[in-house]
C-alpha cells in the first residue's frame, strides 16, 4: 500500500511542528451493494474506496486529516498542515517499527469480487419469490445484498505496523403486510465475516421467509396494551437494547468526560448477579470481528461486567490517554474518513440457566418481545425507548396472542438491575451501529431474558 520509508517520512512531518504521537491509516476498500424492489433490480453499484488518514495526538489534543492523493508529496504536505494546528515544540522522532502478521480469526474461502454478479442476484431473487408469495398480505418485499473487501495500514510512532484484511458479507430481507390500510414490517439480515461461502451457512429461503413471517403475523395483531410490566426479550437481535442503552456508556468517549452513567463504577455494583455482559472483537468470523482494531491493536475479549459487577470499559487510544488506561482493542472507524474512538465490536450477555420455556412459564402477565426495531438512547442518562418489530402478549405462564405498536421505554442502568432470568440460549444479531466516528458493523446478542418491570408503551386499555 505504502513503503516503509514514505510511510517514516509521513509520520515525521506529522510530528514536525511537535505532538508526541502520529499515526498513519490507508485503507483500499471494494465493496458491492446491490437492491431488488418488486422483483427488480433498483440500484447496482460496485466501487473502490481508497483514502489515507493522519492523526496526530498532543498530550490530550487531537488533529486528525485525511486525503485520497496517496503520493509522498501530497502526504508529507497533509501531515505539515495538521501538524502546523497544535502549535508546540518540536519533537524529535527515531522509529523502529515492530511488524508481524497478525493472527487470521476470520478465515475467508472464496473472495466475493470473484463471483459473478448474476450468481449474486440469482440469490436474490429466488429470496424474493418465497418472501413475496408466503401470503396475500405481503405487498412489498425489498431484498439487500452486501460485501466488502477492506484492507488496512496502520502505522504509529509507538512502533506499531500491522495490515489486516476484513471480507464482509449480508443478505437481508424486508417485507412488508398490507390490510385494510395498514402495514406492518419484517426484516431479517443475517451477516458475517465471510466470503462468498456464508451462502453455505445460510439459506436465503428461510431468511425471505422469517421476514414475510413476522410482517404477516404483526398485521392480524391486535394493539399492545400500555403500562409497567414485566418484559422477556429474547435472544439475538434482542441484544440490541444492551447495545444501545447500555454498551455505548460503557465506551471511553463517554466515560473519559465523565457524560456516561458508568463513569468511576468500576469494581460496583451494576447490574443483577445474574448478568455478565462481554464484549468480543474475536469471534471466528463474527459480524464485528477483526484480527486488530483501526488502530493496530490486537482485538480481544473484554468482560464488562461479571455476575453483576463493573469491571472493564471499551477504551480506544486517545480516550484511554485521558483516563489513564490501556486500550482494550476497541478502536473503530467507518473508513479512512474519521478518526477512531472506542466502538463495540460483538457484544452480548452470556447465556444462564433458564430456558425461554421456564422463563415465559413463570411469568403471570407480560410482553414476549421476539424481536426489536429502532430505537434512540441517551448514554449521559441511559434513557432509551425501543420498538418491538414483533411482540406477544403473556399470561399465566403461556403465550396468548401477537400484539403490535409496542414500544419500551426505560433506563438501561436500571434495566440491569431489574434483570430477574437468564436464558441459556445464546444467539447473534448483526446490526450497523452509527457514532461519531461513522457506521461500522457490529453483533448484538443475549440469550432470553426477563426484565421484571419495564414500561411499555402501547394503547391505553384493560389488560
Amino acid at each position: 500500500m505504502l513503503s516503509q520509508k514514505v510511510i517514516e517520512n509521513v509520520l515525521s512531518a506529522a510530528l514536525s511542528k511537535g505532538g508526541d504521537f502520529a499515526e498513519i491509516f490507508v485503507e483500499d476498500k471494494l465493496c458491492t451493494n446491490i437492491r431488488l424492489v418488486g422483483g427488480l433490480i433498483e440500484n447496482n453499484i460496485s466501487g473502490r474506496d481508497y483514502g489515507v488518514g493522519i492523526r496526530i495526538f498532543d498530550k490530550l489534543n487531537c488533529i486528525y486529516a485525511y486525503t485520497n492523493d496517496s503520493s509522498e508529496e501530497n502526504l508529507i504536505k497533509v501531515a505539515k498542515e495538521a501538524a502546523a494546528a497544535l502549535n508546540s515544540a518540536t519533537t524529535d522522532l527515531t522509529l523502529n517499527f515492530l511488524k508481524g502478521s497478525p493472527r487470521d480469526i476470520n478465515p475467508i474461502k472464496i473472495i466475493p469480487s470473484t463471483v459473478d454478479k448474476k450468481k449474486k442476484v440469482d440469490l436474490m431473487k429466488r429470496a424474493y419469490e418465497v418472501a413475496k408469495n408466503y401470503d396475500a398480505s405481503i405487498s412489498q418485499v425489498s431484498i439487500n445484498y452486501l460485501d466488502d473487501d477492506q484492507r488496512v495500514l496502520i502505522a504509529n510512532t509507538e512502533g506499531v505496523m500491522a495490515e489486516d484484511r476484513r471480507v464482509r458479507t449480508r443478505f437481508s430481507v424486508a417485507s412488508v403486510a398490507s390490510k385494510n390500510g395498514e402495514m406492518q414490517q419484517g426484516f431479517y439480515g443475517p451477516g458475517a465475516s465471510m466470503g462468498f461461502e456464508f451462502f453455505e451457512k445460510i439459506n436465503v429461503e428461510e431468511v425471505a421467509r422469517e421476514a414475510s413471517r413476522i410482517a404477516n403475523t404483526m398485521i392480524d395483531a391486535e394493539h399492545c396494551p400500555s403500562g409497567v410490566m414485566p418484559v422477556i426479550m429474547d435472544n439475538e437481535f434482542g441484544g440490541v437494547l444492551f447495545h444501545e442503552a447500555c454498551g455505548h456508556g460503557l465506551e471511553a468517549a463517554f466515560v473519559s468526560k465523565g457524560t456516561s452513567v458508568f463513569a468511576n463504577k468500576l469494581g460496583q455494583q451494576v447490574a443483577s448477579s445474574l448478568v455478565t455482559a462481554i464484549d468480543d472483537g474475536t469471534i471466528p468470523n463474527g459480524w464485528g470481528s477483526t484480527n486488530i482494531d483501526d488502530e493496530g491493536t490486537p482485538t480481544q475479549k473484554n468482560v464488562l461486567i461479571e455476575n453483576g459487577i463493573l469491571k472493564s470499559y471499551l477504551i480506544d487510544k486517545l480516550n484511554g490517554r485521558r483516563m489513564g488506561m490501556d486500550s482494550t482493542g476497541s478502536g473503530r472507524r467507518q473508513s479512512y474518513k474519521f478518526a477512531p474512538t472506542s466502538r463495540m465490536n460483538n457484544t452480548y450477555i452470556a447465556a444462564g440457566n433458564s430456558s425461554l420455556e421456564e422463563i415465559i412459564a413463570n411469568t403471570e402477565w407480560g410482553l414476549y418481545a421476539k424481536k426489536l426495531g429502532g430505537g434512540s438512547v441517551n448514554p449521559a442518562t441511559g434513557d432509551f425507548n425501543f420498538a418491538v418489530m414483533e411482540g406477544y402478549l403473556v399470561e399465566n405462564g403461556k403465550i396468548l396472542k401477537p400484539v403490535r405498536g409496542a414500544t419500551l421505554i426505560g433506563n438501561g442502568l436500571k434495566v440491569l438491575e431489574l434483570i430477574d432470568m437468564v436464558g441459556s440460549e445464546l444467539s447473534l444479531g448483526q446490526g450497523m451501529c452509527g457514532a461519531e466516528s461513522g457506521s461500522i458493523p457490529a453483533n448484538v446478542g443475549q440469550p432470553p431474558l426477563r426484565i421484571k418491570s419495564l414500561t411499555v408503551g402501547g394503547r391505553k386499555e384493560d389488560k
